[in-house]
């Protein structure tokens, strides 16, 4: 239960301190009050910073753990089974309140049950953390709601976090041996150019041999490193920085997204995973009653590319001014035309929900196809390249050594 530091008075001059649990700090202070005290402050402690007999001593980074999509989905679900037996909201947080591990995430939890126990609706409960619950999660609970079928309007966003978090799951798993083992290979190089060839150099300077081109290019290289890599990694974070700051301006993130979306191999997986989104969530909105141009709003929110976000807001603009939907997705720029064509069979037939959802379960078999095959072929690229390089190290080191044994013969 939630603990509340206060300060009352009892009379003119005498000034109460003390601790007192309570549900929510409107309890807080009618309990204050009803012991014969004046409330004038009171404030409620933070997990993690109480003590003594009955406080909880918490590491603080516990409360710093982040709530990850497998968490949201397991609790989205739970509730939806909890409010299928015939619990009610809050009796449902409750339960779940008891049962949660992540401390941060408790804490959430016990916030929306004493918003809900003071006669607030879920959804207006889960706008109190827009950290943790989307603008997706926030719309379709409301509309569940509003229609009666909040359990089975969970049970999607259970399939949605499950989906997502797979496919994050994914993304990471086939991308950590490319990354580890650039990440070995670049070391091993600058291990090499920077401590290894230095020592090698004075001995081939006291023996006074002509050294083969290959050496001469690598102790060059070496030497380069050597006295101006400092340089080079101040630039390159200064590089970094000025990206950054440009990112983060409207105008400058436009740039840099619009040639992400350029490059080759990249930019099409990245627009078809962003359309796979937008999709799948406005998709799902449709099917669970929002309506069209708040569902645009809230799924055009979620694309972080911020060129095909552009394309999302001339849509919603066209179909707030009347435009039907299938001919503002035809007039956009960055949408693929198979997309563009189910949408507008979809329209036709009647079935906009299903033609959504089925473009974007084919936006995700083509990212799901891509990621598998650039995984294929990174692999083998970064032996080749950090075997090249690793190679032509090793044989620019022995070559001096090899003329050494010649002329000793």
């Amino acid at each position: 239960m939630p603990r509340f530091t206060y300060k009352a008075k009892k009379g003119p001059e005498e000034l109460k301190e003390g601790v007192i649990e309570a549900d929510t700090e409107r309890a807080a202070i009618h309990k204050i009050s009803q012991m014969g005290y004046f409330p004038v402050e009171i404030t409620e402690e933070i997990l993690g910073q109480s003590s003594g007999k009955n406080g909880m001593n918490i590491p603080f980074f516990y409360l710093q753990k982040k709530i990850s999509w497998k968490e949201l989905a397991v609790f989205t679900r739970q509730l939806a089974d909890l409010l299928g037996s015939g619990l009610t909201i809050f009796k449902a947080l409750d339960v779940l309140s008891r049962q949660t591990t992540n401390l941060r995430f408790r804490a959430v939890v016990d916030d929306m049950r004493s918003f809900v126990r003071e006669g607030g609706t879920f959804s207006n409960a889960l706008s109190r953390h827009p950290a943790i619950f989307s603008n997706i999660y926030i719309s379709m609970t409301k509309a569940g709601e509003t229609g009666g079928v909040l359990e089975d309007v969970l049970n999607r966003l259970a399939d949605y976090a499950e989906s997502e978090d797979q496919l994050r799951s994914k993304i990471r798993s086939v991308l950590a041996y490319p990354i580890l083992m650039a990440t070995v290979g670049l070391g091993t190089i600058i291990i090499l150019l920077t401590f290894v060839i230095p020592r090698l150099v004075t001995i081939f300077e006291d023996i006074g041999q002509t050294l083969p081109l290959p050496t001469l290019i690598l102790i060059k290289t070496s030497n380069f490193l050597t006295q101006y890599g400092w340089i080079i990694l101040a630039i390159l974070i200064i590089f970094g920085f000025a990206i950054n700051r440009r990112n983060k301006t409207r105008p400058g993130k436009f740039a840099i997204d619009n040639f992400k979306l350029n490059i080759f191999g990249v930019g099409p997986l990245i627009q078809k995973t962003e359309i796979a989104r937008f999709t799948r969530t406005l998709g799902t909105l449709l099917s669970n009653g929002v309506p069209m141009v708040q569902s645009l709003e809230v799924a055009g929110s979620i694309i972080e590319n911020e060129v095909l976000r552009r394309d999302t807001e001339k849509i919603t603009k066209d179909v707030t001014e009347g435009a039907s939907f299938s001919k503002a997705v035809t007039e956009a720029s960055r949408f693929p035309l198979f997309v563009t064509n189910m949408i507008a069979v979809g329209d036709e037939s009647g079935q906009l929900e299903k033609a959504i959802l089925k473009a974007a379960e084919s936006c995700e078999r083509d990212v799901d196809r891509t990621v598998k095959t650039f995984t294929a072929l990174l692999e083998p690229v970064i032996i080749l390249i950090m075997g090249g390089v690793v190679g032509f190290i090793v044989v620019s080191m022995l070559l001096p050594i090899f003329q050494i044994n010649l002329m000793a013969r």
